[in-house]
């Protein structure tokens, strides 16, 4: 006669195993240059981090204070970042000598502005946001804006400005993205 418990663990042995086959697959992706975006600010799917100097994507940590408010509002997961969080991966959309324009109507680099790039009053949680300062920039050398179009929640440049490359961990370019 079985017991109750033997058939709870022939049915969580295959969870088990698919657990550690995808924690497996994380880090091992990992090592090798992937990342898996879940995000809504890029497309879902695999990246791999590139040496090209044009990549157009990032993987960065965010300055502070806004990384611990990302944090804390719960809008990275934890990671290897030194405030505790996850890196994020962004569109480049402006570098040195670039001219931004941030305004209530959005993000424009060189005149084009960006979709889905209009800065937020409050999160989806009610929690007032603050966009960076309204005004036109000039890309400063050593530096970059980052903004995602992909989402009109993003949380980018528009909320902390020009970001400082040295910040950038990785390029990164999509390997299977979808969308």
């Amino acid at each position: 006669m079985r017991t109750g418990r033997c058939s709870w663990f022939v049915l969580l042995r295959p969870a088990a195993f698919a657990t550690l086959a995808v924690v497996t697959l994380f880090c091992g992706a990992s090592k090798l240059g992937i990342r898996i975006n879940t995000s809504p600010s890029l497309p879902i799917g695999l990246y791999q981090v590139t040496s090209g100097p044009d990549a157009t994507l990032v993987e960065f940590c965010p300055p502070e204070p806004f990384g611990s408010m990302a944090n804390a509002r719960g809008y990275r997961q934890p990671g290897t970042c030194p405030d505790g969080g996850a890196p994020l991966m962004k569109p480049v959309v402006a570098r040195t000598g670039d001219t931004v324009r941030l305004s209530e109507k959005g993000v424009s680099v060189n005149g084009r502005i960006l979709r889905n790039s209009a800065p937020l009053t409050h999160d989806t949680a009610g929690r007032p946001l603050t966009p960076w300062p309204y005004r036109t920039y000039t890309v400063q050398p050593g530096t970059i804006w980052v903004v995602s179009g992909y989402h009109p929640r993003s949380f980018d440049s528009r909320y902390f400005g020009p970001i400082p490359e040295a910040l950038v961990r990785n390029r990164v370019r999509p390997l299977l993205a979808l969308r």
